[in-house]
């Protein structure tokens, strides 16, 4: 179990009884609280320097390095990209990203299960955020605890890989509503793995009352396109002039009418 969430324990939270439960509860939503607060300075943080922050969320194994490897590969001679890395032990993938000469820090969590927003905090020091244009957060490989910390993010993207099997959704709801944005990977194993619908994923997602869209892409043999438009278009976002905007009670409100999901939600 993990000692910082203990797994979230959602079902303490709404049927808490004994007295050990009430102190469970109350510990849980003091550390939901001091999390939160640490995500809203972050994000300030973020914003301030105007550059886009993406939380890449999958399972272990589903290719966050690769598609980060991939995409420095191509936006790399454009954008100005740094990733902070969460594991529970190791810096083998934060080597991989400075080995394509993008700075990268590495969080390893010991026994935690995600990331939060205060190690978070402490990792984006270690990086010089005026000069970056993307941040990327490798978040811990698992389809539970990540959903729950808001990390000062300004979206979450969550991969499925193809031999996951396309159900991942309906099993896992919490984590993929959570998604901005899906990303189906490793599609150049789909000739063997027939029993693979990218487009079961799809009308799971609906069945989710998600709006997020689906992408189908391989970081290995490509393409790559949608994905990378989908950067520019968050970058851009992030990017776009505020302007005055009418409120119902007739005062005149800053705000960048138009942003897509969660890229607006957090607009300042």
């Amino acid at each position: 179990m993990c000692q910082t969430c203990g797994c979230a324990l959602p079902d303490h939270l709404q049927h808490a009884s004994t007295e050990h439960d009430v102190h469970t509860v109350e510990v849980l939503e003091g550390l939901k609280s001091h999390n939160d607060a640490a995500a809203r300075h972050n994000r300030e943080h973020f914003d301030r320097a105007g550059l886009l922050v993406v939380n890449l969320m999958s399972s272990p194994g589903a290719g966050k390095t690769r598609l980060l490897e991939a995409t420095i590969e191509a936006l790399g001679g454009r954008h100005r990209l740094a990733v902070i890395e969460g594991d529970l032990e190791t810096e083998n993938d934060a080597r991989r990203i400075r080995a394509k000469g993008v700075p990268a820090v590495q969080i390893t969590t010991g026994s935690a299960c995600h990331l939060d927003a205060t190690m978070v905090h402490r990792a984006a020091h270690a990086l010089s955020l005026d000069e970056l244009d993307i941040l990327f957060i490798e978040n811990v490989g698992n389809l539970v605890c990540p959903a729950s910390f808001d990390l000062g993010q300004h979206a979450n993207v969550t991969l499925l890989s193809t031999p996951e099997g396309d159900d991942k959704p309906l099993k896992y709801p919490v984590m993929f509503r959570s998604s901005d944005l899906v990303l189906v990977t490793k599609t150049d194993l789909l000739p063997v793995l027939d029993d693979f619908d990218v487009e079961a994923v799809k009308e799971h997602m609906h069945r989710l009352a998600s709006a997020a869209p689906v992408m189908a892409l391989s970081s290995k043999s490509g393409p790559l396109d949608a994905w990378l438009e989908w950067l520019e278009a968050g970058l851009a976002e992030r990017r776009r002039p505020f302007r005055p905007a009418p409120s119902p009670d007739g005062e005149r409100l800053l705000t960048r009418p138009g942003l897509p999901g969660h890229l607006a939600s957090t607009a300042p």
